[in-house]
């Protein structure tokens, strides 16, 4: 049958998962949830809430004692919850609860004499519980007071979490501490995840294995491939990155742990980069623990896409396999950097209060409306955002922009036989945008004219260069370089937000576990140029992450590739820049090779998404409506700029 069109779809989603659940409260003598203006209300008491843990099995043995591992479970439910009254959960899995903390104040669990959290991070226990949910704060295996080895992002991270969504829908075994049984009675098996960075990862890793009773997860920051985490087309970024990571979220390490992490060391191909089992493992859009095409859980994604340690193409490939399945989902794109929404500036109550109504939808069928809005929320300024119909923006134009040997950049192919050389060397990507109009060995760079009209880039570039070598190999890097004085936001500094001393509340407080949190703004620094998209591969592996092909010294052979993707507006009177080099020393430990890299002018580009004319001045700071076509499906036509 044809797709339903996109009005009809969010009808049929309402109907598909409206429960009668609000009927039934509102009719049932006994405690209730309460629902007005498309909301839940908080009517339960948070001092008076139920705190409690347990130890649910898991399926694995990471540390191969002979006994599965048991995965630590906090959680705070209302007092009334139970057989009578059950409730959905909200569940942030996290490694990182007893060593780095949650959220911008680094929240870290407390505990009270009988060994249960008096005080939960974040406010989604204060917020939640008060209005019908529990919330379970949940110590990833291997870390905490979890059991276990931290095998960072492989069979032990996926499974353990998986077993506690079983456990809620009856399906795994759990404890009490005096090590009775512990049933799940109190909740009717419908679960959010959610969480920043390895906790959103976590959220990917679980949905990906499809499991059952998983209805919505909002990963934020979040990984959807370990490969794409640590390496790009075979550069790799870090070495033997797990097994520090490990050894970092395992506070109390013990020597039984020590024989994962010096496999992890040995498998994760650090030799050469590629792509093998090891990372398949750790592949959620089509690995070996789990796959995109298993997700039945809806999906709210939130990054940024200046985020350089969850690089954004984690979000934008999880994004696109979402839409191609189908999956229903939602977005919002930021300019910071590694940056919780909760702490993007002026939007923390449509955060929280957009949250809310995903959550009553997913988990509790509250038609709230939350389906016909647009999909996509996007900041193109410091705390300037628009709504949209979806991400990238719709109906974008394509352009190839070709460099010439005179150092211009431009819409026409260069002369034939024209060339451009450098050197594979390890430089730091400041000085490759230096000075872009002198020589460097290095690099060599291209401009545009000043542009006639502001520009937005919405998507992904890709490098498209025919290339010879005098060696087997080079690194390349490629970058797309905003040329002009702008303010901007300076996610490099505080990772683009300043913490105020001034605090807002969202829930219910108590003197162990307050609702307060300082409130934050967007750091904005004035600077004469922005690297806007970079790009790096390593050339053997043009044709395959997973097997290297050195190109015949000599020959020339096309190099391909996507940059990390962006959402950005080059302002009317900037140049646009596009900078070729080696081997990029502010991303990755690898030597440069030494090679002497030939660019074919005439026929190599670096093709870009525009949108024209996003006039930022004329966006305030706050939500505006972006008013495009109605339909989403037509082919992108051919750009034909005339203005370089």
């Amino acid at each position: 049958m044809p797709p339903l069109r996109p009005a009809l779809f969010a009808i049929a989603l309402t109907l598909a998962i409206a429960t009668p659940a609000q009927t039934t409260a509102q009719a049932s003598a006994g405690p209730a949830i309460t629902v007005e203006n498309g909301r839940t209300q908080p009517v339960f008491s948070y001092a008076d809430a139920i705190r409690e843990h347990v130890y649910v099995e898991s399926t694995v043995d990471s540390d191969l004692d002979g006994k599965l591992d048991k995965v630590r479970v906090d959680l705070i439910r209302p007092k009334e919850s139970g057989p009578g009254l059950k409730v959905p959960v909200i569940i942030d899995e996290s490694p990182y609860y007893d060593n780095s903390g949650r959220g911008n104040e680094a929240e870290r669990k407390i505990y009270d004499a009988a060994g249960n959290v008096a005080k939960f991070p974040l406010f989604y226990d204060n917020y939640f519980v008060p209005r019908g949910y529990a919330v379970l704060n949940v110590d990833m295996l291997g870390t905490t007071r979890s059991e276990g080895c931290p095998d960072i992002g492989g069979k032990a991270d996926v499974l353990g979490g998986k077993a506690v969504i079983d456990w809620l829908n009856g399906r795994a075994k759990a404890a009490k501490p005096d090590g009775t049984p512990a049933v799940a009675d109190w909740t009717t098996g419908k679960s959010a995840m959610i969480g920043k960075s390895y906790d959103g990862t976590l959220a990917n890793a679980v949905a990906a294995t499809g499991v059952e009773g998983l209805k919505t997860i909002v990963p934020i920051s979040a990984i959807s491939s370990w490969y794409k985490y640590q390496r790009s087309n075979g550069v790799i970024y870090n070495y033997d990155y797990a097994s520090w990571l490990a050894n970092y979220v395992d506070t109390d390490p013990e020597p039984k742990c020590q024989p994962v992490r010096d496999k992890m060391d040995a498998e994760d191909g650090d030799d050469t980069g590629d792509y093998n089992p090891f990372w398949a493992e750790r592949d959620y859009l089509g690995g070996l623990l789990g796959d995109v095409s298993k997700v039945k859980a809806s999906v709210f994604v939130i990054h940024t896409v200046n985020d350089l340690n969850v690089k954004p193409d984690n979000f934008s490939t999880w994004w696109k396999a979402l839409a191609d399945r189908n999956v229903p989902r939602k977005i919002w794109v930021g300019q910071t950097q590694h940056v919780d929404p909760f702490d993007f500036e002026g939007r923390r109550d449509l955060w929280v209060d957009t949250l809310h109504r995903w959550f009553d939808f997913w988990l509790l069928g509250v038609r709230n409306g939350i389906a016909q809005e647009p999909r996509a929320d996007v900041e193109i300024g410091p705390a300037q955002w628009i709504s949209q119909r979806d991400w990238p923006a719709p109906f974008a134009l394509k352009a190839s922009l070709r460099p010439a040997a005179d150092g211009t950049l431009g819409l026409k192919p260069a002369a034939r036989n024209s060339t451009a050389s450098f050197t594979d060397l390890a430089l730091s990507e400041t000085d490759m945008v230096a000075d872009v109009g002198t020589a460097n060995p290095g690099r060599v760079a291209f401009t545009t004219g000043a542009l006639p009209l502001s520009l937005r880039l919405s998507g992904t570039p890709t490098a498209d260069l025919r290339v010879k070598l005098d060696k087997p190999t080079a690194n390349l890097t490629a970058l797309l370089v905003d040329f002009g004085e702008s303010p901007r936001v300076d996610w490099r500094r505080g990772q683009g937000i300043t913490t105020l001393t001034e605090e807002d509340c969202h829930g219910e407080s108590t003197a162990a576990d307050d609702a307060c949190y300082r409130k934050v703004a967007t750091n904005v620094a004035t600077r004469p140029l922005e690297i806007v998209a970079r790009g790096w591969i390593d050339v053997q592996n043009r044709g395959s992450l997973s097997q290297a092909t050195p190109l015949p010294v000599g020959t020339y052979g096309t190099v391909k590739w996507l940059t990390l993707p962006q959402d950005y507006t080059f302002r009317k009177g900037h140049r646009i820049g596009l900078v070729i080099a080696g081997t990029d020393s502010t991303y990755t430990g690898e030597a440069g090779t030494g090679a002497t890299v030939t660019v074919d002018l005439a026929k190599s580009s670096v093709v870009v998404p525009f949108v024209l004319g996003t006039p930022l001045a004329d966006v305030p700071k706050d939500t505006a409506t972006f008013r495009g076509p109605e339909r989403l499906d037509l082919p992108e036509p051919d750009p034909e700029f005339q203005f370089f």
